[in-house]
C-alpha cells in the first residue's frame, strides 16, 4: 500500500466531525458545544471547524436515518446519500487539492475498546505520528491504534474526504447515552491532537519510532439458525476482552442450547469491537485483528516559507 505524502505546508483547514453516527453521544454533544463556543478549537496557526456530520440522525438519536454515512453510497437518494454529498462539498471534494487538510472524526462504541485511535494504514506517516503523540501524552489511557483499511480497499470513512485524518473511538458507552468520563476524555484527546497539528505547523520535527498496532484481518459472525436468527451469543470468556490474544481452541460463542463454540483459526488473533451493538445488522460478532509492530519514519520539520522582499 502506498503511503500518503507527508504534508509540506502548514495544516490550516482542519475539521472536527461529531455525530457521524447520531446515537454516539460524545461526538454529538462536543460538536454541538463547539458550534456555539468554538474556543477549544482555536490554535495560533489555525482554527478547526466543528461539524455535526449527521444532524437528522443526531436529532432522532439514531445511528443513521436510511444508511450508514461510513459506507459506500448507492445510486438511490436516501438522506445519508444527500448528506454525504453535502459533506463532500463542505470538506472536500475528496481526493482534490481543495479538500480539508485534516479531519478528526469522533465515535463511541458499545464494545470495551477503551481509547482507540483509528487510522487507515501504518503507511500514513502523519497520522501515525499524531497517534504516537496521543499515546505519549496520555500514557494512563493505553491508547491503541487500529488500522481499518485493507490493501486495495477504498475508504468511505468521513475523515477520508480530507487529505488526511483519523478517527477517535471511545468506549464502552451505550448508544444514546452520554457519559461524563468519556466525554471529557474525548475532549482532551481532541485538544491534544490539535496541539500536535500546531506543533507541526510551527516547524517541530518528530523522530522515527516503532509502534504496535492492530490491523484488520477479517470478521466473525454470530452462530445462526438456518433461518438466519442468532443461535448463540458471545461467550462470557470473550466478552469485554477486546485487544487481548485469542488462541485457537478458546471459547468464542455460547449456544442457546448450552454448548460452547471454540475458535478454530490457525493462529492467535486479537478480537476487537466484540459484541458491538451497531454491528449486529452487519453480521459481525467481532473483528479479527493482527497485532503487529511497525517502523514509522521521522516526520521532518516544515521548510519555512521565504518572506517576500518588499
Amino acid at each position: 500500500m502506498c503511503s500518503l505524502p507527508v504534508p509540506r505546508e502548514p495544516l490550516r483547514r482542519v475539521a472536527v466531525t461529531g455525530g457521524t453516527h447520531g446515537n454516539e453521544m460524545s461526538g454529538v454533544y462536543l460538536a454541538r458545544h463547539w458550534l456555539q463556543a468554538p474556543g477549544d478549537l482555536q490554535r495560533p496557526s489555525f482554527s478547526a471547524t466543528p461539524v455535526l456530520a449527521n444532524p437528522a440522525a443526531a436529532a432522532a438519536c439514531r445511528r443513521y436515518m436510511d444508511r450508514d454515512l461510513n459506507q459506500p453510497s448507492p445510486p438511490d437518494d436516501p438522506y445519508e446519500v444527500t448528506r454525504a454529498r453535502e459533506l463532500n462539498q463542505l470538506l472536500g471534494p475528496k481526493a482534490s487539492g481543495q479538500a480539508f487538510d485534516f479531519i478528526l472524526d469522533l465515535h463511541n462504541t458499545t464494545a470495551n475498546m477503551g481509547t482507540c485511535l483509528i487510522a487507515d494504514s501504518a503507511h500514513n506517516v502523519f497520522a501515525m505520528h499524531l497517534c504516537h503523540h496521543l499515546q505519549l501524552q496520555n500514557p494512563e489511557l493505553s491508547c491503541r491504534v487500529f488500522l481499518y483499511q485493507q490493501p486495495g480497499e477504498e475508504s468511505y470513512a468521513v475523515h477520508s474526504v480530507a487529505k488526511n485524518g483519523i478517527g477517535l473511538e471511545l468506549g464502552p458507552q451505550p448508544q444514546g447515552v452520554l457519559r461524563a468520563d468519556i466525554f471529557s476524555r474525548m475532549r482532551a484527546l481532541v485538544a491534544a491532537a490539535l496541539d500536535f497539528i500546531e506543533l507541526f505547523n510551527q516547524g517541530v520535527a518528530c523522530p522515527a519510532f516503532e509502534v504496535e498496532a492492530y490491523r484488520i484481518a477479517g470478521t466473525v459472525d454470530f452462530p445462526r439458525t438456518k433461518d438466519g436468527d442468532l443461535a448463540g451469543t458471545v461467550h462470557p470468556r470473550l466478552q469485554d476482552r477486546d485487544f487481548e490474544p485469542l488462541q485457537p481452541g478458546a471459547p468464542i460463542f455460547q449456544m442457546f442450547s448450552g454448548e460452547d463454540v471454540l475458535y478454530e483459526g490457525e493462529s492467535t488473533v486479537s478480537p476487537v469491537f466484540i459484541n458491538e451493538a451497531a454491528y449486529y445488522e452487519k453480521g459481525i460478532a467481532f473483528i479479527q485483528a493482527e497485532k503487529l509492530t511497525f517502523s514509522v519514519p521521522a516526520l521532518p520539520s516544515l521548510t519555512p516559507t521565504p518572506t517576500p522582499v518588499p
